[in-house]
């Protein structure tokens, strides 16, 4: 079992940079190296989407075709976070940012939210001019 808190959203320009992070706090006898990590979004009004995906051991990576090339994933076992840089952010970038867990012993890399067994609460981002 593991808790998950995020942090790092904001308000930023069109433009702009950010970068969110995800702790994640693991239940005794557990390991933060044995979850895949996802960070997912939700705009008002929209279904809730996967934005990218990390492998347990950080090996493979899996974008959502919108922000690709903006976004970058990223993991530290030994500091049991999960990052997710963001740049070039846009408009339609704007949305509650969720990190989500999957507990796993393959380098599996799902992107349904389904398959995700824990969540945090998620961090408002917000671009906006």
């Amino acid at each position: 079992q593991v808790q998950l808190v995020e942090s790092g959203g904001g308000l930023v320009l069109p433009g702009d940079s950010l970068r969110l992070s995800c702790i994640a706090s693991a239940a005794s006898g557990d390991t933060f190296s044995n979850y895949a990590m996802a960070w997912f979004r939700q705009a008002p009004g929209k279904e809730r989407e996967i934005v990218g995906v990390i492998s347990m051991a950080g090996t493979v990576r899996r974008y959502q075709e919108s922000v690709k090339g903006r976004f970058s994933i990223s993991r530290d076992n030994a500091q049991n976070t999960v990052n997710l840089q963001m740049r070039k952010l846009k408009h339609e970038d704007t949305a509650i940012y969720y990190c989500a867990a999957r507990n796993t012993v393959t380098g599996e890399t799902p992107a349904g939210l389904s398959e995700y067994d824990y969540w945090g609460q998620g961090t408002q981002v917000t671009v906006s001019s």
